[in-house]
């Protein structure tokens, strides 16, 4: 994916065909390793090839794959048999979920998404 990435910046750069020698640079420069295996099966496969008709081909691809949930059944219309304290669990209920998420929220597990 990084070397597709990486092709695919050189193409918005102005790049209409890069070599591999040109990925492997941009790689480079932010410290990654090129794959020269996959680096060059990457450049066979898109030899020639338009970067603007090959996107447009992937967006219909995509557009035909199913996105979204189905929804949740949930409880269906069942509610409190009795009355009386189910209002009152139900508040109890929200309040420790709040909670709960917050603090999971807070927790970065001692990483950052760009450290």
């Amino acid at each position: 994916m990084k070397h597709l990435a990486a092709y695919l910046l050189l193409g918005l750069g102005g790049n209409t065909s890069p070599s591999a020698a040109d990925v492997k640079g941009v790689l480079e420069s932010v410290g990654i390793d090129a794959d020269e295996e996959r680096l060059d099966k990457l450049i066979a496969e898109l030899k020639g090839k338009d970067l603007q008709e090959l996107i447009a081909e992937g967006a219909t691809k995509l557009a035909s794959v199913p996105s979204g949930g189905g929804g949740g059944g949930g409880a269906g219309g069942a509610g409190p048999a009795a009355g009386g304290a189910a209002p009152e669990a139900a508040e109890e209920k929200k309040e420790e979920k709040k909670e709960e998420e917050k603090d999971e929220s807070d927790e970065d597990m001692g990483f950052g998404l760009f450290d």
